[in-house]
């Protein structure tokens, strides 16, 4: 491997050649670059997708209602569905061994006031575990807990930007705003690093704005986790199980998604995957087929090479040279034109991937970089790649008679 004599012979063979084997280099390792490149966006658009749905559990699942569009079990079209306290209560009997937490959502658009300060704001009444359900992060203080919700207690929870807004420098935490004129107590503020807008909400108990507005029961929306022990089809098995048992309770279509929608993540998620995957192998064909031609165009110069050096070969062969000294050097040429230039193309695109990738930081590309098992595995791809360029040369080489090769113009 490390003879002196080979690799001499190497350089003057690369030497003498110099534009073919540059073209050839060139293709090899403009193959690796673009097949890293593509890996890493690939990798990249993951990333995105997994970050917008990072604030949220990803066991989590939305139950929304509606107005049916269609006549169902009597019922005409246009009915307004409406929920309450009673089927979250519905929910932890009858779903017990899928759920994990659940929370009610009761929204209001409040206007809110700090000594001169105002803005307009939508609050959110929910239960205690919605802090797990959305991950919310407290910044300060806590978040609404059970003896809140047990007492109807006016207290609120406020994204950074509303505390911004009505406490400018001041610590917001125990001091009282006042919602539509009744006074709340701010018990804690919440940051939201995925999303800015999400700092402008307000968390208060659901018992408090039920009773602050008529006395009622009803909430829009349910939001849940479901066993975590669940893989994908369990997971999907359980919300439609769930929409199915609610389309029935409240006498609406089975295919009105007006009516009830049950949203699951995991249908993101597998959304996703399948995409994602089916990216990843695109990306590994056509970089591959990149390679393929940088591979070809190295068998093609190590013809051309053995045909220019068939006379040189036949006196090897004459002074008693085993076969397998000619294929040693033609294959070793060949592994070290794949490999040098492959080894060029991936350090390129792994710099400008370490420079330009952290950023890259939109809501759907975020961080695109390639794993070490990636990058072991092109270097493999590149060894083996350049063994099988120069092998049927070499072995083409290797049986040439000498009185043959001696006779070559």
């Amino acid at each position: 491997m490390f003879d002196r004599d080979i690799w001499q012979e190497i350089y003057h063979s690369i030497s003498n050649n110099k534009l073919r084997t540059f073209l050839t280099g060139f293709s090899v390792g403009w193959g690796i670059f673009i097949l890293v490149l593509l890996l890493a966006s690939v990798n990249g658009m993951q990333n995105g997708f997994t970050r917008q749905f990072s604030d949220d559990a990803t066991n989590s699942i939305f139950m929304r209602t509606g107005t049916t569009s269609m006549a169902y079990g009597g019922f005409e079209a246009g009915r307004r569905i409406q929920l309450t306290n009673d089927d979250i209560d519905y929910i932890k009997r009858s779903f017990h061994n899928d759920l994990e937490y659940i929370s009610p959502r009761v929204y209001q658009n409040i206007t809110a006031r700090y000594g001169s300060e105002t803005g307009s704001y939508s609050v959110q009444a929910v239960y205690p575990d919605l802090q797990i359900i959305e991950k919310i992060l407290i910044a300060d203080g806590r978040f609404v807990n059970t003896n809140d919700l047990l007492n109807a207690s006016k207290v609120a929870v406020i994204g950074r930007k509303v505390a911004q807004d009505l406490f400018k420098s001041e610590d917001p935490i125990g001091k009282f705003v006042e919602f539509n004129g009744l006074p709340f107590r701010v018990i804690g503020t919440f940051t939201d690093d995925g999303d800015d807008n999400a700092e402008r909400n307000i968390y208060a108990p659901t018992s408090t704005f039920q009773r602050m507005y008529g006395q009622t029961d009803h909430i829009d929306q349910i939001s849940l986790t479901y066993n975590p022990t669940y893989d994908l089809t369990k997971a999907l098995e359980f919300s439609e199980r769930l929409e199915s048992v609610f389309k029935r309770k409240f006498k609406v279509a089975p295919q009105d998604q007006a009516g009830i929608r049950v949203f699951n993540y995991a249908e993101v998620f597998e959304d996703i995957s399948n995409f994602t995957g089916g990216l990843d192998i695109a990306v590994i064909i056509v970089g591959l087929l990149i390679l393929l031609s940088g591979i070809v165009g190295i068998g093609n110069i190590m013809v051309f090479i053995i045909k220019e050096r068939t006379k040189e070969i036949g006196v090897r062969k004459a002074l008693g040279a085993e076969p397998w000294s000619i294929i040693k050097l033609v294959l070793f040429e060949s592994v070290f034109i794949t490999a040098f230039s492959g080894f060029i193309g991936l350090a390129i695109a792994t710099g400008l991937l370490a420079i330009v990738g952290p950023n890259i930081k939109t809501d759907a590309f975020a961080d695109p970089s390639v794993s070490m098992s990636i990058v072991v595995t092109a270097t493999i791809i590149l060894v083996v790649a350049g063994v099988l360029a120069g092998l049927i040369p070499a072995m083409k080489a290797a049986k040439v008679k000498p009185i043959v090769a001696l006779s070559d113009k």
